[in-house]
């Protein structure tokens, strides 16, 4: 006969234990899950570790229970639950019933009545009991057959109390910790008990006399100082007790058999895994479920009944082997109106597996390695432009197809794109995530079922994301700025950027010298030669020889971070040379020697990789190289930039760059009369401000206080503080607080900007672009002082950045619809940051600089003008403004 165990869960004390053990944790949408994710792991720990096969999980079901009919005061100095922990309760009860595991809670009762409860009702049953909690009120139920699990540090350690281990630790036995509790009181629940009394008084009183009603009987033996507060205070004593006691007799309408563990729901409790962004978890599930369908035979749930397992999902597909079958696909294609493609294969061979999902629902493989028709049936259709084609990588399926000198033509939806829209800070995008948050499904990781599993899943993920768009008001950005953009950055991809090697290996050569002669001159002011690359003997050079003042340490010895060595740098010449050399040596290897090994030996151009679904803000970025930190703040950075050329002789580098939108999206954003009219007026809004913040007419303003102006114009824009603006221009924080408060002063209208939206994510959860672009801000609504302002700060940041980026993508797209429809061989090369290039024919150049300026001029219409700075020349660095 197996054994019976039931395993009795304090729901509360364990959910706010995890709350207050973990960092502040939420989604990207701004879900606070930091007591969901600690519960959870400590319930998936201890169902390993003892493995039981009944459970319980018992809550408060309201503030007042019968108790404060005895004692009104009852918990009375309890603070409020804070609101980040109050909505996190939901989501865990949500949790336990994908583990299909009972909750229970009952009006007037607490949990730790349910608990006790409980404990009576497995020892009438001759079952065994353990109960987990951080309540110590719970050991008065320790039994022979009911132990005690205590959460220790937190969620992280255990410890399990028996009779004996309640006797050792306190001399007693269980019950009669009810009666310490009626002398000692419990101030976290606001018991009385007997002041004076405390704890150490308190056992040796129930260790002499037994009961606390021993204790009263025999006042007059005790001495003074206990026998006139007990006669005082017996009464009080007396209720303490009763409050401190647990009933074991609560109305509860359950039977043992109503507790039996089948085991967990793993589906669903897959799809609250990925709804929650819990990434380990999910792993854990899927591996644990095995995802093939078979129930978990673990030895202690061997009488739990059959629990479902977690499997994968496959779809009908046919193989289409002959010429025939692949010849016909086009017109099913055709017939059926649209193609969900599923491919898989490396840039530099191209596609190594297809499968394709037509949305009248029949689903096909093709065998593109054992059959070479099968990419030109992949080719055809999709290129044929009355196929609609849905992609889950519209990109990489461009990339993939290039490989085969085909093209994709009327990309229809593209689902990673949709889904990135719809929670930009979320980084797990991949079709798996993806069938996994929208659809409940797990696809399988490999094998011949993948791709038609996975193009199944992308027709059907269109459709739903598709209405998320609309119902987030978020389809004009998909399908005019992000959907199109996926074939623009393809094609720039696929251009590539040609660069001249020779320059490149000057280049290399001459910052080598550099370097060496730096050395050489900090061997000289250090005056021995040591390994400058080493924190360590860096720190014995700075601040043991040279007697540097220590700013600040590590676990291992002296900082040496950028931060340290610029403060240092007015202390010693050596200070800055060391600074320069690491800006150099960084610029050689990464920027400089790094670009030899990115030129592609087939075309002699550097393919860079644009990302499109990183940026929260909705910003694009790139990688192999990522051009969009080459440091041009140095002009040995500035320069890497000759080293981009036009891919034909005789053709042009045109570089149009937006000229501060973001303060021009400040002004129209705000409204502010003051901002709005000086750009309107195209007065130099740097020194405009410095008029307005040092109170001087404009022509007074000089190149310093418009530079500090500059700084505060900006800073306004990321949210800066007096601290930082301080740093940044050298002055006092008392002074740059003056700079602030006056630059709100006369920019109004501004303040009430960013007054504006800090509510509106505090309110919503999220604030929203120009274009309806939204990100979610958690931080906005920390306890902690530091994340709450970061938070503050990304909300006044991001309708900034995030419409710049809206308004160059439009641009983009519009641009390049335009150079098709008239036939130009010009070609948009690069984006970065607000600047886009061009490698143009030199008779093209008048005809395409006028539509550049005019299509990103005109890309959204403000209230204040967009303006574009236009330069032209023989590669990017030696541009000349037009």
């Amino acid at each position: 006969m197996s054994r019976k165990l039931l395993l009795i869960i304090d729901g509360n004390s364990l959910t706010h234990r995890a709350f207050h053990a973990l960092p502040p944790l939420s989604t990207s949408d701004g879900t606070v899950t930091n007591a969901v994710l600690g519960f959870t792991n400590m319930l998936f720990k201890v169902l390993e570790k003892i493995e039981p096969n009944y459970i319980a999980v018992a809550f408060d079901k309201s503030k007042t229970t019968f108790r404060h009919a005895s004692y009104a005061d009852y918990k009375a100095k309890r603070k409020a639950t804070p609101a980040e922990l109050r909505s996190q309760f939901p989501l865990v009860k949500e949790i336990l019933r994908h583990m299909r595991i009972p909750v229970l809670e009952l009006e007037n009762y607490e949990a730790d009545d349910i608990i006790g409860t409980l404990t009576r009702m497995a020892e009438e049953n001759r079952m065994e009991a353990i109960v987990l909690t951080g309540d110590r009120d719970a050991l008065q139920l320790v039994s022979p057959r009911v132990r005690v699990l205590l959460t220790h540090k937190g969620i992280s350690e255990m410890e399990e109390y028996d009779e004996g281990k309640v006797w050792d630790r306190y001399g007693v036995s269980p019950p009669q910790l009810i009666d310490i509790k009626g002398l000692m009181g419990d101030a976290s629940d606001n018991i009385p008990g007997v002041p004076g009394i405390g704890e150490k008084t308190a056992l040796k009183l129930i260790q002499e006399h037994g009961t606390l009603e021993d204790v009263i009987a025999d006042v007059e033996k005790l001495p003074a100082r206990w026998r006139n507060k007990l006669e005082q205070y017996k009464d009080q004593a007396a209720l303490s007790k009763e409050l401190a006691t647990i009933d074991c007799r609560v109305p509860l309408d359950v039977k043992p058999e109503n507790l039996r563990w089948p085991g967990p729901d793993y589906q669903a409790l897959l799809a609250a895994f990925s709804k929650l962004e819990f990434k380990a978890l999910s792993r854990a599930i899927i591996e644990k479920a095995g995802a093939t369908g078979a129930p978990d035979d673990k030895p202690g749930r061997q009488d739990a009944g059959e629990q479902p397992g977690l499997a994968t999902y496959c779809v009908e597909y046919r193989t289409l082997f002959t010429a025939a079958e692949l010849k016909d696909l086009k017109n099913q294609a055709g017939e059926a109106g649209a193609a969900a493609v599923a491919v898989t294969g490396t840039r530099s061979k191209g596609v190594d597996g297809a499968a394709m999902a037509l949305s009248n629902g029949a689903v096909y493989l093709l065998p593109v390695q054992e059959q070479p028709r099968a990419i030109d049936a992949l080719g055809d259709i999709c290129a044929a432009p009355g196929i609609k084609k849905i992609c889950h990588d519209g990109k990489e399926a461009i990339w993939l197809l290039h490989r085969h000198n085909r093209r994709m033509e009327r990309l229809h939806f593209d689902v990673r794109v949709a889904a990135y829209l719809l929670n930009p800070g979320s980084a797990k995008n991949s079709l798996s995530d993806l069938a996994l948050r929208y659809l409940n499904l797990v696809l399988p990781p490999q094998g011949p079922d993948a791709l038609p599993a996975g193009a199944d899943v992308i027709m059907r993920l269109a459709d739903i994301l598709h209405q998320k768009l609309v119902d987030f008001d978020m389809d004009r950005l998909y399908y005019e700025v992000e959907l199109p953009l996926v074939s623009v950055l393809a094609e720039m991809e696929t251009e590539g950027v040609a660069v001249d090697p020779q320059i490149l290996t000057d280049m290399s050569g001459e910052t080598g010298r550099q370097i060496d002669m730096i050395v050489k001159e900090i061997y000289a002011l250090a005056g021995e030669q040591f390994n400058i690359n080493s924190p360590k003997q860096l720190g014995y050079i700075l601040f043991e020889k040279l007697k540097l003042p220590v700013l600040k340490r590590t676990k291992t010895g002296y900082s040496t971070d950028a931060s340290v060595l610029e403060e240092l740098a007015p202390a010693h010449a050596i200070v800055q040379k060391i600074l320069e050399y690491r800006q150099l040596a960084k610029l050689k290897s990464t920027y400089i020697d790094g670009l030899f090994g990115l030129i592609n030996t087939s075309t002699g151009r550097i393919h860079t990789t644009f990302h499109q679904d990183v940026t929260a803000t909705g910003r694009l970025s790139s990688s192999n190289p990522n051009l969009q930190n080459i440091p041009i703040r140095l002009e040995q950075g500035r320069r890497i930039r000759k080293v981009f050329v036009p891919r034909r002789e005789g053709n042009l580098i045109l570089a149009a760059d937006y000229s501060q939108i973001e303060l021009r999206i400040l002004a129209h954003m705000s409204g502010d009369p003051n901002l709005v009219q000086a750009f309107n007026e195209g007065q130099d809004i740097h020194t405009r401000t410095a008029a307005e913040v040092f109170n001087l007419p404009m022509e007074q303003v000089t190149p310093e206080l418009r530079g500090r102006a500059k700084a505060v114009n900006f800073g306004i824009v990321y949210g800066i503080s007096d601290f930082g603006l301080s740093r940044d221009i050298k002055v006092s924080r008392a002074e740059a607080r003056k700079y602030i408060k006056s630059y709100f002063d006369r920019y109004s209208g501004v303040k009430k900007f960013i007054d504006r939206k800090i509510t509106e994510a505090k309110d919503n959860g999220y604030v929203t672009t120009l274009l309806n672009r939204r990100r979610y801000l958690p931080d906005i609504l920390s306890p902690n002082r530091v994340t709450r302002a970061f938070g503050e700060r990304t909300a006044i940041n991001t309708p900034i950045q995030g419409s710049a980026a809206d308004i160059i993508k439009l641009a983009m797209v519009r641009i390049n619809n335009e150079l098709k429809n008239r036939g130009l061989q010009t070609k948009m090369i690069l984006q970065v940051h607000d600047e886009l290039i061009f490698d143009v024919p030199p008779e093209e150049l008048p005809t395409v600089k006028d539509m550049v300026k005019e299509y990103m001029e005109n890309a959204l219409q403000l209230d204040v003008p967009l303006v574009v700075d236009l330069k032209v020349g023989p590669n990017w660095y030696d541009v000349r403004k037009v």
